[in-house]
């Protein structure tokens, strides 16, 4: 039996109808047996501050830190805001990647798909975010890259996910499973 690998997904938008929450749910279900993933919420993050740090940390920093330490892959799904990624994502990356010395991110095997419902699918915010990646020793899935443009048509009315799209997201989160086995083979 092949090993379940615990990935943690990083949701960069915190709409309650949110698309991008959408695609990561639809992710977890497309995902095969052997890829458990889980949405670690980042919405209730203080802004990062080392003043913060101290003897006991915000209980949300120590959570967040805690789950994406336990988990063995990262998976993130971004909205582009102003050709970044949302604070709230950057905000995330930033609270895991602290104390100095005691990052929760390095060498776990990851992967971004940038959601938006603009024509270029987030490729500023998709490429920006890898930048951040290459510092905080977070090997990234180079392809397929994702970008996933027109997302307001990915559903419909009940939520359900376009047969148009699944292809696409299918063939997606197979390669990401195969990229996280590789780097932990």
């Amino acid at each position: 039996m092949s090993k379940v690998y615990t990935i943690a997904v990083l949701v960069g938008s915190l709409r309650k109808e949110s698309i991008n929450r959408k695609v990561a749910l639809a992710l977890a279900e497309l995902a095969s047996a052997n890829l458990k993933l889980n949405i670690v919420e980042i919405g209730d993050l203080p802004l990062y501050s080392e003043d913060l740090e101290g003897a006991s940390p915000p209980a949300a920093y120590s959570t967040f830190r805690q789950h994406v330490r336990s988990s063995d892959a990262v998976l993130f799904v971004t909205p582009e805001y102003n050709r970044s990624v949302p604070g709230v994502l950057k905000n995330a990356i930033d609270v895991g990647s602290r104390p100095y010395g005691q990052s929760v991110w390095g060498g776990k095997p990851g992967a971004v798909i940038s959601v938006s419902p603009g024509a270029i699918g987030g490729f500023g915010a998709n490429h920006h975010l890898r930048q951040s990646l290459v510092f905080l020793d977070v090997p990234c899935m180079q392809q397929p890259e994702a970008y996933l443009g027109g997302a307001g048509s990915v559903f419909d009315e009940s939520g359900k996910l376009s047969e148009k799209t699944k292809p696409f997201l299918q063939a997606f989160i197979d390669a990401y499973g195969k990229w996280v086995e590789k780097q932990h083979g």
